[in-house]
């Protein structure tokens, strides 16, 4: 009976105690696990992460989108517009992330992904008209051990 009142006592004091505090703050009030694709505030004001980020929001249909708060208002329209134009919902999050390495927009699910990459640029790097780098084959351990090549 105790331990329920310092419960509720704890809870009116403190707030709803969170999980993993640190990384909500740093995925705008997500987990990294819900996230497709991140943009820092710098990759935000390069045309060229815009473009690719434009292309590939269809790939989200049922997606969400997390914008920081805190990026200058003509940045921010821009980004709703797109977003709009794709059909998907978005949220303006309240934060005091500032730097340009902070979290300036994220492409979000309700539930986890796991995507393995989500930084733009490592994600979509083929998109630059790069050439795909040949897979070099895989030999396996035991011929590595065997084998001093």
């Amino acid at each position: 009976m105790t331990d329920e009142v310092q419960k509720h006592l704890d809870k009116g004091m403190y707030g709803t105690p969170s999980v993993n505090p640190d990384e909500q703050k740093k995925f705008l009030g997500t987990f990294r696990e819900r996230v497709y694709v991140r943009m820092s505030i710098q990759q935000m004001k390069e045309t060229e992460n815009k473009k690719i980020l434009e292309k590939h929001l269809t790939d989200y249909p049922k997606a969400n989108v997390l914008i920081n708060g805190n990026l200058n208002e003509s940045l921010q329209s821009s980004y709703i517009q797109m977003i709009m134009k794709a059909n998907l919902k978005f949220t303006v999050v309240d934060t005091d992330l500032k730097e340009d390495t902070d979290s300036g927009l994220l492409v979000i699910s309700d539930e986890a992904v796991n995507a393995d990459t989500i930084d733009i640029q490592e994600k979509f790097t083929f998109d630059n008209t790069q050439a795909p780098q040949e897979k070099q084959e895989k030999k396996s351990f035991w011929h590595k051990l065997f084998h001093n090549n």
